[in-house]
């Protein structure tokens, strides 16, 4: 009897690998798909069809197709997906650490150290000197904006842990608690700000990423996939941390250094993701959730499913809000909270219904 159930959960587990890898696969031809769409469609009238066939035919481009292609499309395509890619696997990582399919990464103020540092450079970078100013250039404000995110990371480290052991609660509350600090000293920075400032923080609190360069990618864009080089050192120990600390431990998970390992890599990839293309809901709740209803909750799966649905969700975002309104642009942000606003309330809704059951 004991043999046959053995077998049996060993079957499930094969079905439940090759479930995940068959998604894996689907998902990275869902992001070329996504990838090409966003060459294709803009409200310029250059062609990726009509490029690529003039480069086969061995003829130079015009210089407006090279500039709308190689210069605004292909860096804001890359820039999206390694945004929607770090928002998704931060979630992921998240509700693993804290076993709750509602946590969210802003739950560690990280996004809340990253909108205040932005809000700083917005209000107050004109008393910068100007040797200074010139040095950071357009730079500024993804500086700050990585530089709170960072600050607010290290002062809930500090704040949470003890004798060499990270209290995930007690960050918990402390991101909540700096994150209503930094929302009150932004508010005042916001009520002091002129009105073209007041514009500069409207769009930058909806998120776009519209002003993707190859220079900002040159930044970000490491720091991004550094993150995701945690994935594998933090998987198993996500997956023993379902059961609790304690059965962690028994075993054999380093927890501490999983806790360690997952705040930093959030910390990263969100600080670096917020300070390209400002405040982006939703994602990292949507999608990690439907990714668990679809293959279950092995984070050995989940976190590099999350990062590719992450990645075509915020792309095809961004290509809805080039076009739904073309010439002109929608934040990406509003398109992502449409798409997550309901589906977060239904998670609401089901997760009452389980419970009432």
């Amino acid at each position: 009897m004991t043999m046959t159930m053995e077998m049996h959960a060993a079957s499930q587990a094969v079905d439940r690998s090759a479930r995940a890898n068959a998604l894996t696969l689907w998902l990275i031809g869902l992001l070329a798909v996504a990838c090409i769409t966003s060459l294709a469609v803009g409200a310029s009238g250059a062609s990726l069809w009509n490029a690529l066939w003039e480069s086969l035919q061995g003829n130079t481009l015009s210089v407006r197709d090279r500039v709308v292609l190689w210069d605004i499309r292909l860096p804001r395509t890359i820039m999206a997906a390694l945004v929607g890619a770090a928002l998704a696997f931060s979630g992921a990582a998240m509700q693993g650490l804290f076993r709750n399919p509602l946590a969210d990464p802003g739950l560690i103020g990280v996004s809340a150290g990253a909108g205040f540092g932005a809000i700083a450079a917005i209000v107050l970078g004109g008393f910068l000197p100007a040797s200074l100013a010139a040095l950071v250039g357009p730079h500024l404000v993804p500086f700050a904006a990585f530089a709170g995110s960072w600050i607010s990371t290290i002062i809930l480290y500090r704040v949470s842990t003890r004798k060499g052991r990270t209290s995930i609660a007690t960050m918990l509350l402390a991101g909540i608690a700096l994150g209503a600090l930094t929302g009150a000293v932004s508010g005042l920075l916001v009520y002091i700000a002129d009105d073209a400032q007041l514009r500069s923080l409207t769009f930058w609190g909806m998120g776009s990423v519209a002003g993707a360069t190859w220079s900002k990618l040159s930044v970000a864009g490491p720091l991004i996939v550094l993150s995701f080089c945690a994935m594998p050192l933090i998987a198993k120990g996500l997956n023993g941390l379902a059961l609790g600390e304690a059965a962690a431990s028994h075993m054999g998970v380093d927890v501490q250094r999983v806790k360690n390992t997952a705040i930093l890599a959030v910390a990263l990839a969100v600080g670096a993701a917020v300070a390209v293309s400002g405040g982006i809901g939703f994602v990292g709740i949507v999608v990690p959730h439907l990714l668990r209803l679809a293959v279950g909750p092995d984070h050995r799966y989940l976190l590099r499913n999350s990062a590719l649905l992450g990645a075509s969700l915020l792309i095809f975002a961004d290509v809805i809000s080039r076009i739904v309104i073309a010439p002109a642009e929608l934040p990406i942000g509003i398109i992502t909270a449409v798409i997550g606003g309901p589906f977060f309330l239904w998670i609401l809704l089901r997760q009452r219904g389980l419970l009432d059951l």
